[in-house]
């Protein structure tokens, strides 16, 4: 009969292949740190539990709520906190109070959202927004869980910051703040994040350029700096893996008659 040991080396194994076919090379700390996360939350890659976000991993709404169920958790109360919240400039702020048992004094949680602080594919969303994050944050200190959940970040994943000297200059007058090139010491990784993105779950080159200036908001991509096509690309992998027919219809909508055709785009790509 397996052990408990040998169900945590299994589901490890299990989490490591599912988590290298979806996002590729994984380095050894975030290795090592899965291994972490599945013995000690048995939490699942292939259920959607986790999410590999620039090397670092990232538990989900859906994580916590099935963590929780195993843990059987009481019950969660949550409560819109009005003096922070200002509905018609759709801005809200929730507390929420995890009961790991009926006797459970409550482990609270806050969450706030506005128009600034989540993805684009939300807004107008940003009450539940906030009410899930308040319940995640909750969640993670009922039951000790130090990673940050993805829903807490919105489109707004942690990302490597430049140092002083890159973000102003190299020393020769030449910025380093574009997405371009190799300027910022960082394109060629953000490039190739962006090009495995596109070929995982079968994305139209032109399209996805075409969207990314728009989410930027610049007339070319070559004018976006590094921050906002890191977030960007952060943006398109996870929503590629939470529902990738709606970014497809998403990527559809730039499709237009001066575009290349579609033999121009592949040729292209």
């Amino acid at each position: 009969m397996p052990t408990g040991s040998h169900r945590k080396n299994v589901l490890f194994l299990s989490n490591l292949r599912v988590a290298r076919s979806k996002w590729g090379d994984i380095d050894r700390p975030a290795v090592e740190q899965l291994k972490k996360l599945s013995s000690e939350l048995q939490v699942s890659v292939a259920s959607g539990d986790l999410l590999l976000l620039d090397a670092r991993w990232y538990v989900t709404h859906t994580g916590l709520i099935r963590l929780a169920a195993r843990r059987h958790c009481s019950g969660v109360r949550i409560q819109c906190i009005l003096e922070f919240s200002d509905a018609p400039k759709r801005r809200y702020a929730f507390k929420a109070t995890v009961y790991k048992s009926r006797t459970s004094q409550g482990f609270v949680g806050y969450g706030d959202a506005d128009p600034s602080n989540v993805s684009p594919l939300v807004r107008g969303a940003e009450m539940r927004v906030a009410e899930t994050r308040a319940v995640n944050r909750a969640l993670r200190k009922a039951y000790g869980i130090g990673i940050c959940s993805v829903e807490e970040i919105g489109s707004l994943a942690p990302v490597e910051k430049a140092s002083p000297q890159n973000a102003t200059g190299n020393g020769n007058g030449k910025a380093n703040g574009h997405a371009n090139g190799n300027r910022n010491g960082n394109g060629p990784r953000v490039r190739d994040r962006l090009c495995q993105i596109i070929r995982q779950h079968q994305l139209d080159p032109s399209l996805v350029k075409a969207y990314a200036t728009d989410f930027c908001g610049v007339k070319t991509l070559r004018d976006a700096t590094r921050d906002q096509v890191e977030n960007f690309v952060v943006h398109l992998a996870d929503w590629a893996e939470k529902d990738r027919n709606a970014l497809l219809c998403q990527l559809n909508s730039y499709a237009r008659p001066n575009m290349q055709d579609p033999s121009q785009q592949e040729a292209s790509a």
